[in-house]
């Protein structure tokens, strides 16, 4: 309920909350965080950040960790009003995006 007009301020509660929710040592959470962005120059939608797909737990991270974001996505991508951004580091062959396969088994297309 609390509005923000300074970024920084926005970024330090999202760190915030996601500590409150998944703890400090790199936990995960399938419950989202809301930011809603008032401006009479943007459109009305839904902006969902997943997190990119993890092989090998860290921290407090559960041993399966790649199932666990795996379901978590799915509950999102397979939604038909969806769109994908799927983002791949720039140094990395694309041909091996964990990313950008998730998105070709929803939407082969």
């Amino acid at each position: 309920g609390k509005k923000f007009t300074d970024f920084d301020e926005v970024r330090q509660e999202i760190e915030a909350e996601t500590d409150r929710v998944t703890g400090q040592n790199k936990g995960i959470s399938p419950v989202p965080i809301n930011l809603r962005v008032y401006s009479p120059n943007v459109l009305n939608l839904t902006l969902v950040d997943l997190p990119g797909m993890t092989k090998v737990p860290v921290g407090d991270q559960p041993a399966d960790i790649e199932h666990q974001i795996r379901d978590m996505l799915m509950q999102f991508v397979t939604k038909d009003n969806c769109l994908l951004l799927a983002v791949s580091p720039a140094n990395s062959d694309l041909a091996n995006s964990d990313a950008l396969k998730i998105a070709k088994e929803v939407d082969p297309q």
